[in-house]
């Protein structure tokens, strides 16, 4: 079933009305026999999930949505209960189905546009929406943190392995994801180049003038090590992929979380890397032609050392997001974490390890039919950027984290 719905999620963007004939049947199947109609809707943000309306025999319309992870070794999901009894303010489904490979909610019809589609009208300059859309979010992030503090308890390892949310990082790391897309004898076409992914793996780089003496194999093995889902630590109730696609963005002026499929009881720091990676650097997942045509990048090899330029600024509307989640989440966490003598020694790897995962395994970077070459590369140096630590001059990410230890 699970092939079912990764087809369906596939199948939106290239032939919607065949997806949809396929929907319809599976629909009829898990919720209800009496549904007339279902209207995907392809979007950007839509890199492993699929959404849309349904209509019922008598007319009464609906929403749904559902996450395809394929490779899933989790069974349980969507733990929306968990996240209302902790205090966020997030939407219940009227129906769920929360069987791995049938994961499917259905909501009352949400009109509120999400976070994301706010976001990228404020980028592109056809929404002043930026002063009141900051202002959510910093109420948001305070509450954020508020229910951190009083969620915040001690997780047996065993307690912690069936997080859902590991399945986002360490399932991925460990499953077939990174052996699809980038098993060795995989080829990626590059600027000027195309090469395999071993040579890309083995390769030693340098970014706008940023050195690292890791390669993405060294980045694979340690964050494998250390983001082994079997470890006690401290834990949070948390949405757990709360980038802004799964928020929404009421006329009140406040935010409103949906589709939890990876809620439960985490680290805090798994449960902030999403919207920390998503809603600030990852515009180019989602538009890919668009930030080819706004970004200059290029690559010198040098035998194994790869030098890349690359001059991916972020938007004033990403530098909130960022600036929000850091000083208005991360840092009082880290310190509440520390007076409680609950912050492990390596919690910058942690989170740089989890960072990575974001860029490298959301979507296969090989894909030439998604991405251009550029922004395949574009990919590849931040996947980087986010795993390993750079000398000499900083990556924006290490700058941000050097300036978060020096204020815990």
């Amino acid at each position: 079933m699970s092939d079912l719905l990764q087809q369906i999620q596939q199948l939106q963007f290239t032939n919607r009305s065949g997806a949809e004939a396929l929907l319809l049947n599976f629909v009829r199947e898990i919720y209800a026999p009496d549904v007339a109609a279902v209207e995907l809707r392809p979007l950007a943000v839509s890199l492993n999930s699929f959404n849309g309306f349904m209509t019922l025999a008598d007319g009464k319309r609906l929403f749904f949505k559902t996450h395809t992870e394929p490779d899933t070794v989790i069974h349980e999901y969507y733990n929306a209960a968990a996240l209302a009894q902790a205090g966020y303010l997030v939407i219940r489904p009227i129906f769920s189905s929360t069987e791995a490979g049938k994961q499917f909610l259905v909501y009352d019809v949400i009109e509120s546009p999400s976070v994301f589609d706010v976001a990228w009208a404020v980028e592109t300059g056809q929404s002043d929406a930026l002063p009141a859309l900051t202002a959510a979010q910093n109420v948001a992030d305070d509450h954020l943190l508020a229910i951190y503090r009083q969620t915040l308890e001690m997780q047996p390892g065993a307690q912690a392995a069936q997080a859902p949310i590991h399945q986002l990082f360490y399932h991925r790391l460990m499953g077939g994801r990174l052996a699809r897309f980038y098993a060795p004898d995989v080829a990626i076409t590059l600027p000027g180049t195309s090469c395999t992914m071993r040579e890309v793996r083995q390769a030693r780089w340098e970014i706008n003038g940023q050195v690292y003496a890791d390669t993405l194999d060294d980045i694979i093995e340690r964050s494998i090590h250390r983001l082994n889902p079997a470890q006690s630590g401290p834990s949070v109730v948390g949405h757990g992929d709360a980038h802004n696609g799964n928020v929404f963005f009421r006329a009140d002026g406040s935010l409103l979380y949906f589709d939890p499929a990876f809620a439960g009881r985490h680290h805090p720091l798994l449960d902030l890397t999403k919207p920390l990676f998503h809603n600030v650097f990852a515009m180019w997942l989602y538009f890919p032609l668009e930030k080819y045509r706004q970004t200059k990048i290029a690559l010198s090899p040098d035998g194994d050392l790869w030098r890349i330029e690359y001059d991916y600024a972020l938007p004033p509307v990403r530098e909130m997001f960022l600036r929000s989640k850091i000083e208005r989440v991360l840092i009082p966490t880290l310190q509440e974490l520390k007076d409680r003598a609950w912050l492990r020694d390596d919690w910058r790897t942690y989170l740089k390890s989890a960072l990575f995962c974001c860029p490298f395994l959301t979507m296969n970077l090989t894909d030439s039919q998604k991405f251009p070459p550029e922004i395949s590369l574009l990919g590849l140096a931040m996947a980087v950027e986010m795993g390993a630590e750079s000398q000499g001059k900083r990556s924006r990410i290490d700058a941000v984290l050097d300036e978060v230890e020096r204020q815990i």
